[in-house]
């Protein structure tokens, strides 16, 4: 059938579409740490391995995460251009940096649920405040499980009596050792940007979405943030809903999936009218990410912890973003 023909090129709105949607994917530090290149109707997707964070995330394991949002913004986009999607993940042995291939296949309808989480991605930001007090219901925070629960990730969500206890004592261990922690502040302060009006690099976190903040939402821990006393901070989690992602490896593929599921959880928080904001840095010290898996019954290996919550009403300001000539790659 006519309809079911595909050209061998990407047109010029359908690039426009799959840059707007990588370009606006969530990353560690706000690094956004890959580029997109148009091949016939590939879409490749490698991970910048130049842009680093040597203290806060040495193994790259963030920034692989990163790609993974990455890549379920750009799947959505070439659904949402009424295109069937083949996913290859790291196609090509000799070469690393090629984390995935997605090809637009023949025409299809994009699904409602496509639509609605597509129409979230410009609205997605990071919510690294309190939350209104308002508990998410189990129903919500069900829905948002679900959407992040995708093949090679688990999702579970932290409630009930024993889960958040196990956890506010970890968060409050490394936040400790992370206010402490003179490179991890540094780095931190060399991607804080102070006048995010005149920046021109389009990367980076601005300071007026770091303050010092408490746990748990302060999100990134400084020196100046402040760790509550452990009932403190467990009666604040218990008023939140938090997620933890994780997976039965712990190789490149499997932080990729992880970053993937929860772009996927993220998008459909927002759709609901939630907010929601990571926290990956108590993953980073190996003692707490093995106790927070003996804590949780965990198999595998936690990738990444979500806050989900009803926002007070002042909105998170938008993150920089590279250039679209940063980001896409021409053949």
């Amino acid at each position: 059938m006519a309809s079911q023909v595909v050209p061998d090129q990407w047109s010029a709105a359908e690039t426009q579409v799959v840059a707007d949607a990588v370009i606006r994917a969530p990353s560690v530090h706000n690094i956004q740490p890959w580029t997109v290149r148009l091949t016939g109707r590939d879409a490749q997707l490698r991970e910048r391995e130049d842009v680093t964070l040597p203290h806060f995330d040495p193994h790259g394991r963030d920034r692989t995460l990163s790609c993974g949002a990455a890549l379920a913004n750009l799947e959505l986009a070439v659904r949402v251009l009424g295109r069937d999607v083949t996913t290859s993940l790291y196609p090509d042995p000799a070469q690393p940096d090629l984390v995935a291939t997605v090809t637009a296949g023949a025409r299809r309808a994009p699904g409602t649920a496509d639509l609605h989480r597509y129409g979230a991605i410009s609205r997605r930001r990071s919510y690294r405040r309190q939350f209104t007090g308002v508990l998410v219901s189990e129903h919500e925070l069900a829905a948002v499980a679900q959407a992040g629960t995708t093949p090679g990730v688990g999702v579970l969500p932290v409630r009930g009596e024993r889960d958040p206890a196990a956890v506010a004592a970890l968060l409050l261990t490394a936040a400790q050792t992370s206010r402490r922690d003179h490179g991890y502040q540094r780095e931190l302060a060399l991607w804080t940007i102070r006048d995010h009006r005149s920046h021109r690099h389009g990367v980076g976190i601005i300071a007026a979405d770091l303050t010092a903040g408490a746990l748990p939402w302060a999100g990134l821990v400084r020196s100046a943030t402040d760790v509550p006393r452990r009932d403190v901070l467990l009666r604040r989690l218990g008023q939140e809903g938090l997620l933890l992602f994780h997976t039965p490896g712990d190789s490149p593929a499997d932080h990729l999936r992880a970053g993937y599921a929860l772009q996927s959880a993220w998008l459909t928080a927002i759709d609901a009218g939630l907010v929601a904001s990571v926290l990956t840095q108590p993953l980073h010290d190996p003692g707490i990410r093995s106790a927070m898996a003996r804590s949780l019954g965990l198999a595998g290996y936690p990738q990444v912890l979500i806050r989900i919550g009803h926002s007070l009403g002042t909105p998170a300001p938008a993150s920089l973003r590279r250039a679209i000539g940063e980001v896409l790659l021409r053949p």
